[in-house]
Protein backbone atom coordinates (compact mmCIF):
# COMPACT_ATOMS: atom_id res chain seq x y z
CA UNK A 1 0.00 0.00 0.00
CA UNK A 2 1.32 3.62 -0.98
CA UNK A 3 0.16 6.82 0.39
CA UNK A 4 2.03 10.34 0.30
CA UNK A 5 3.63 11.85 3.12
CA UNK A 6 4.82 15.64 3.63
CA UNK A 7 8.45 16.02 4.38
CA UNK A 8 10.06 19.32 5.16
CA UNK A 9 13.74 20.00 3.51
CA UNK A 10 16.27 21.30 5.81
CA UNK A 11 17.66 23.76 3.94
CA UNK A 12 14.75 25.58 2.79
CA UNK A 13 11.74 24.56 5.03
CA UNK A 14 10.08 23.64 1.87
CA UNK A 15 7.32 20.88 2.44
CA UNK A 16 7.27 18.60 -0.20
CA UNK A 17 5.09 15.81 -1.18
CA UNK A 18 6.84 11.85 -1.43
CA UNK A 19 5.32 8.68 -2.42
CA UNK A 20 5.52 6.49 0.66
CA UNK A 21 5.60 2.10 0.67
CA UNK A 22 5.90 0.13 3.87
CA UNK A 23 8.56 -2.49 3.71
CA UNK A 24 6.44 -5.84 3.05
CA UNK A 25 7.88 -8.74 5.46
CA UNK A 26 11.11 -8.19 7.26
CA UNK A 27 12.46 -5.15 7.00
CA UNK A 28 15.69 -5.08 4.26
CA UNK A 29 16.38 -1.08 4.48
CA UNK A 30 15.35 1.98 2.71
CA UNK A 31 14.79 2.92 -0.68
CA UNK A 32 14.59 6.60 -2.34
CA UNK A 33 13.27 6.38 -5.76
CA UNK A 34 14.00 9.75 -7.99
CA UNK A 35 11.58 10.09 -11.02
CA UNK A 36 12.29 10.78 -14.40
CA UNK A 37 11.41 14.66 -15.19
CA UNK A 38 7.79 13.19 -15.74
CA UNK A 39 7.15 13.39 -11.87
CA UNK A 40 5.85 10.49 -10.04
CA UNK A 41 3.79 8.61 -12.96
CA UNK A 42 2.55 5.54 -13.03
CA UNK A 43 6.16 4.42 -13.39
CA UNK A 44 7.44 5.41 -10.22
CA UNK A 45 4.66 3.63 -8.83
CA UNK A 46 5.20 0.48 -10.06
CA UNK A 47 9.11 0.46 -9.14
CA UNK A 48 7.95 1.56 -5.23
CA UNK A 49 5.64 -1.37 -5.43
CA UNK A 50 8.70 -3.59 -6.49
CA UNK A 51 10.76 -2.21 -3.89
CA UNK A 52 8.65 -2.69 -1.48
CA UNK A 53 7.87 -6.32 -2.12
CA UNK A 54 11.29 -7.27 -1.71
CA UNK A 55 11.24 -5.69 1.81
CA UNK A 56 12.39 -2.19 1.81
CA UNK A 57 10.55 1.28 2.99
CA UNK A 58 9.98 3.58 0.08
CA UNK A 59 9.82 7.34 -0.44
CA UNK A 60 9.84 8.78 -4.02
CA UNK A 61 9.97 12.56 -3.88
CA UNK A 62 8.12 14.85 -5.66
CA UNK A 63 10.68 16.44 -7.10
CA UNK A 64 8.85 19.61 -8.53
CA UNK A 65 6.59 20.50 -5.89
CA UNK A 66 8.58 24.12 -5.61
CA UNK A 67 7.09 24.73 -9.28
CA UNK A 68 4.14 22.71 -9.55
CA UNK A 69 2.68 20.82 -6.68
CA UNK A 70 1.88 16.92 -7.70
CA UNK A 71 3.24 17.91 -11.52
CA UNK A 72 2.74 14.36 -13.72
CA UNK A 73 3.13 14.49 -17.60
CA UNK A 74 3.06 12.11 -19.61
CA UNK A 75 5.76 10.84 -21.85
CA UNK A 76 5.39 13.41 -24.82
CA UNK A 77 7.32 16.07 -26.11
CA UNK A 78 5.13 18.33 -24.01
CA UNK A 79 5.92 16.63 -21.14
CA UNK A 80 9.54 16.65 -21.72
CA UNK A 81 9.69 19.86 -22.32
CA UNK A 82 7.57 21.03 -19.53
CA UNK A 83 10.03 18.72 -17.14
CA UNK A 84 13.77 19.65 -18.42
CA UNK A 85 12.04 23.19 -17.80
CA UNK A 86 11.19 22.26 -14.26
CA UNK A 87 14.64 20.62 -13.52
CA UNK A 88 16.31 23.55 -14.51
CA UNK A 89 13.72 25.73 -12.61
CA UNK A 90 14.53 23.49 -9.16
CA UNK A 91 18.48 23.31 -9.29
CA UNK A 92 20.33 21.04 -7.93
CA UNK A 93 20.54 22.13 -4.30
CA UNK A 94 16.37 21.54 -3.69
CA UNK A 95 16.63 18.46 -5.63
CA UNK A 96 19.71 17.69 -2.81
CA UNK A 97 17.79 19.31 0.26
CA UNK A 98 14.74 17.07 -0.56
CA UNK A 99 16.60 13.76 -1.24
CA UNK A 100 17.96 14.62 2.00
CA UNK A 101 15.43 14.61 3.64
CA UNK A 102 14.01 11.65 2.73
CA UNK A 103 17.54 9.79 4.07
CA UNK A 104 16.99 11.90 7.40
CA UNK A 105 13.37 9.98 7.44
CA UNK A 106 14.59 6.25 6.77
CA UNK A 107 17.79 6.09 8.25
CA UNK A 108 16.59 6.01 12.41
CA UNK A 109 15.30 2.46 10.63
CA UNK A 110 17.95 0.87 8.81
CA UNK A 111 20.42 1.71 6.32
CA UNK A 112 19.36 3.75 3.23
CA UNK A 113 20.09 3.42 -0.48
CA UNK A 114 19.16 5.74 -3.62
CA UNK A 115 17.36 4.40 -7.09
CA UNK A 116 17.03 6.91 -9.99
CA UNK A 117 16.28 7.22 -13.78
CA UNK A 118 17.11 9.64 -16.55
CA UNK A 119 16.82 13.14 -14.66
CA UNK A 120 16.86 10.90 -11.60
CA UNK A 121 20.05 8.77 -12.46
CA UNK A 122 21.66 12.10 -12.84
CA UNK A 123 20.30 13.26 -9.08
CA UNK A 124 21.01 9.61 -7.27
CA UNK A 125 24.48 10.11 -8.97
CA UNK A 126 24.92 13.71 -7.28
CA UNK A 127 23.60 12.38 -3.99
CA UNK A 128 25.84 9.81 -3.91
CA UNK A 129 28.76 12.62 -3.54
CA UNK A 130 26.90 15.62 -1.74
CA UNK A 131 24.07 13.55 0.55
CA UNK A 132 25.70 12.03 3.68
CA UNK A 133 23.97 8.80 5.03
CA UNK A 134 23.13 6.96 1.35
CA UNK A 135 24.77 3.46 2.01
CA UNK A 136 24.58 2.79 -2.42
CA UNK A 137 23.68 4.34 -5.01
CA UNK A 138 22.25 2.79 -8.53
CA UNK A 139 22.02 5.53 -11.03
CA UNK A 140 20.19 4.47 -14.34
CA UNK A 141 20.46 6.25 -17.80
CA UNK A 142 21.26 9.84 -16.38
CA UNK A 143 21.93 12.24 -19.01
CA UNK A 144 24.41 14.50 -17.15
CA UNK A 145 26.92 11.51 -14.95
CA UNK A 146 29.81 11.91 -17.63
CA UNK A 147 29.73 15.67 -17.23
CA UNK A 148 29.97 14.90 -13.21
CA UNK A 149 32.00 11.92 -13.92
CA UNK A 150 34.65 13.64 -11.39
CA UNK A 151 32.82 14.25 -8.12
CA UNK A 152 34.17 12.38 -5.51
CA UNK A 153 31.77 9.61 -3.96
CA UNK A 154 30.86 8.79 -0.71
CA UNK A 155 28.96 5.58 -0.88
CA UNK A 156 29.54 2.47 -3.30
CA UNK A 157 27.83 3.18 -7.06
CA UNK A 158 26.68 1.28 -10.06
CA UNK A 159 25.37 2.78 -13.34
CA UNK A 160 22.93 1.43 -15.66
CA UNK A 161 22.85 2.47 -20.19
CA UNK A 162 21.18 1.29 -22.55
CA UNK A 163 23.10 0.55 -25.78
CA UNK A 164 20.89 2.10 -28.18
CA UNK A 165 19.76 5.02 -25.85
CA UNK A 166 19.96 8.23 -28.56
CA UNK A 167 20.27 10.63 -25.61
CA UNK A 168 23.12 8.72 -23.69
CA UNK A 169 26.26 7.57 -25.43
CA UNK A 170 26.93 4.43 -23.18
CA UNK A 171 30.57 3.70 -24.65
CA UNK A 172 31.60 7.09 -24.03
CA UNK A 173 30.15 7.74 -20.96
CA UNK A 174 31.81 4.52 -19.68
CA UNK A 175 34.92 5.30 -20.55
CA UNK A 176 34.59 8.73 -18.34
CA UNK A 177 33.56 6.81 -15.48
CA UNK A 178 36.39 4.57 -15.54
CA UNK A 179 38.88 6.76 -15.79
CA UNK A 180 37.66 8.96 -13.10
CA UNK A 181 36.13 5.82 -10.80
CA UNK A 182 37.46 2.79 -11.41
CA UNK A 183 35.52 1.03 -8.57
CA UNK A 184 31.92 1.58 -10.05
CA UNK A 185 30.17 -0.62 -12.04
CA UNK A 186 29.04 0.40 -15.52
CA UNK A 187 26.60 -1.50 -17.42
CA UNK A 188 25.40 -1.67 -20.78
CA UNK A 189 22.18 -3.32 -21.59
CA UNK A 190 22.75 -3.95 -25.41
CA UNK A 191 18.92 -4.66 -26.09
CA UNK A 192 17.73 -1.39 -24.85
CA UNK A 193 17.51 2.46 -24.89
CA UNK A 194 16.60 5.04 -22.78
CA UNK A 195 13.69 4.82 -20.05
CA UNK A 196 14.38 0.42 -19.99
CA UNK A 197 13.23 0.58 -16.27
CA UNK A 198 9.64 1.30 -17.19
CA UNK A 199 7.80 -2.35 -18.25
CA UNK A 200 6.11 -2.10 -21.18
CA UNK A 201 7.87 0.47 -23.16
CA UNK A 202 9.37 0.06 -26.81
CA UNK A 203 12.76 0.13 -25.56
CA UNK A 204 13.01 -2.35 -23.43
CA UNK A 205 14.22 -5.34 -23.60
CA UNK A 206 12.43 -6.78 -19.76
CA UNK A 207 15.39 -9.25 -19.34
CA UNK A 208 17.45 -6.44 -19.49
CA UNK A 209 15.07 -5.03 -16.86
CA UNK A 210 15.39 -7.54 -14.81
CA UNK A 211 18.86 -7.79 -14.71
CA UNK A 212 19.53 -4.66 -13.81
CA UNK A 213 16.84 -4.70 -10.70
CA UNK A 214 19.18 -8.07 -9.78
CA UNK A 215 22.09 -5.93 -9.98
CA UNK A 216 21.17 -3.25 -8.17
CA UNK A 217 19.60 -5.79 -5.84
CA UNK A 218 22.88 -7.64 -5.10
CA UNK A 219 24.08 -4.00 -4.76
CA UNK A 220 22.41 -2.87 -1.97
CA UNK A 221 22.49 -6.88 -0.65
CA UNK A 222 26.29 -6.00 -0.32
CA UNK A 223 26.31 -2.46 1.50
CA UNK A 224 24.26 -3.39 4.38
CA UNK A 225 20.33 -5.01 3.15
CA UNK A 226 19.76 -7.62 5.40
Amino acid sequence: MTELINLIAAHDGFAFTALHAEAQGARRGGVIVIQEIFGLDKYVHEDAARWSALGFEVLAPSMFDRQDKGFTAEHSPEGVQKGIGYAMANGQDNAMGDIAACVAHLAPRGPVFIVGYCYGGTMSWLAASRVSGLSAASCYYGGQIAAMAELELSCPVMVHLGRTDAHIPADEVKAKIAAAHPEVSVFIYEGSGHGFNNDGVAAQDPTDALNARQRTLALFAANGAA
